[in-house]
């Protein structure tokens, strides 16, 4: 009887064949569009959700929310594509007013921590987020008292949220409220508990929609659209992002951040010049949800823009780059 694969049949070998040398072409080509921009999988890192509880993330596709208790498999697979950064998040169970759940010992991501360490030790550095969003009941990444956040609780709490990362411990932590004294009150306490943990400060972290995928991974359920632009920076405000740059420098930051990444890429390079200071810039969920999403309806080359993206990034003088497209971009360095 006639089958219709049989049509193919004869030409599968030279098509397998033709598809394979098109990838190793395509392959060669971003591996010298990143020699180019002087992109290292050091320069990369992994941002990792961790949780009591498994899932993906619709609007993410690709990532996953990953269970405590098999964190370190997870991390097995990270290590083997050959990145050795990872910033971690917690979606906790339960939220309160103030994110108190944020700094208890045996929270999700000190849980988590401990666990990476003792498995991969210093061959992981561990980057933790330092902030209250995905804990309080407000979805604000400061603790609210009257309708307002107040930012010296919500420094309070980031201290003792820091100490427990740094005692579980976590390489660096990153402080991501935008309250203001967070690097200066961090520092301190870190100073005065004996920790050495580095801080890496969002110091110009953007009011913008897209991190509503990230919202939707940390809140599931909760109302996802939370006004943050109090406390975050205005896209349009340069001259406030290189203050808040230059005071978190000298409250004793190790490496700063700006994010979103794409639309502030002439930021990153008047900051570089500017302060001759490491810069991370995170490549953020929206940012990485808007290639899948026009990969997916065939609008554009998904592996295209994944090189295009985070090639930008590098040029515009980043010295760490935090992106969700790490662990693909890995494979072509």
């Amino acid at each position: 009887m006639f089958r219709a694969e049989n049509v193919f049949i004869g030409r599968a070998p030279s098509i397998i064949k033709h598809l394979q040398q098109v990838q190793r072409d395509n392959n060669e080509t971003y591996r010298t569009a990143f020699d180019q921009v002087g992109l290292r999988k050091e320069h990369l890192i992994f941002p990792v959700f961790v949780s009591d509880r498994q899932g993906s993330i619709n609007s993410m596709p690709g990532m996953s929310i990953v269970p405590v208790e098999k964190v370190t498999d997870y991390i097995e697979t990270i290590a083997g594509a050959g990145l050795s950064s990872i910033i971690v998040f917690g979606i906790p169970k339960t939220r309160d007013s103030d994110g108190s759940m944020a700094a208890v010992s045996n929270g999700i991501v000190q849980q988590a921590v401990k666990a990476i360490k003792s498995g991969f030790g210093s061959s992981i550095n561990v980057t933790t987020d330092v902030c209250v969003c995905q804990y309080n009941l407000s979805g604000h990444c400061g603790i609210l008292r009257n309708g307002r956040v107040d930012n010296d609780a919500t420094l309070d709490m980031l201290t003792e949220i820091a100490k427990s990362h740094a005692e579980a411990g976590a390489d660096v932590v990153a402080p991501s409220s935008m309250m203001d004294g967070q690097v200066h009150a961090i520092r301190n306490a870190l100073h005065d508990s004996g920790f050495e943990a580095k801080i890496l400060s969002y110091s110009a972290k953007h009011a913008s929609s897209l991190y509503t995928p990230f919202r939707s991974a940390a809140f599931a359920k909760a109302r996802l659209q939370i006004d943050k632009s109090s406390y975050q920076v205005s896209f349009a405000n340069k001259r406030q992002v290189m203050m808040e740059i230059e005071t978190d420098i000298n409250e004793g930051a190790d490496m700063v951040m700006i994010k979103p990444a794409l639309a502030y890429l002439d930021l990153v390079r008047m900051a570089k010049d500017r302060f001759g200071f490491p810069i991370a810039v995170q490549n953020v969920s929206g940012e990485y949800a808007m290639i899948k999403a026009a990969a997916m309806q065939g609008w554009i080359d998904e592996e295209e823009w994944k090189v295009c993206s985070i090639a930008s990034i590098r040029r515009a003088g980043a010295n760490r780059i935090i992106s969700y497209f790490s662990l693909d971009v890995a494979k072509h360095l």
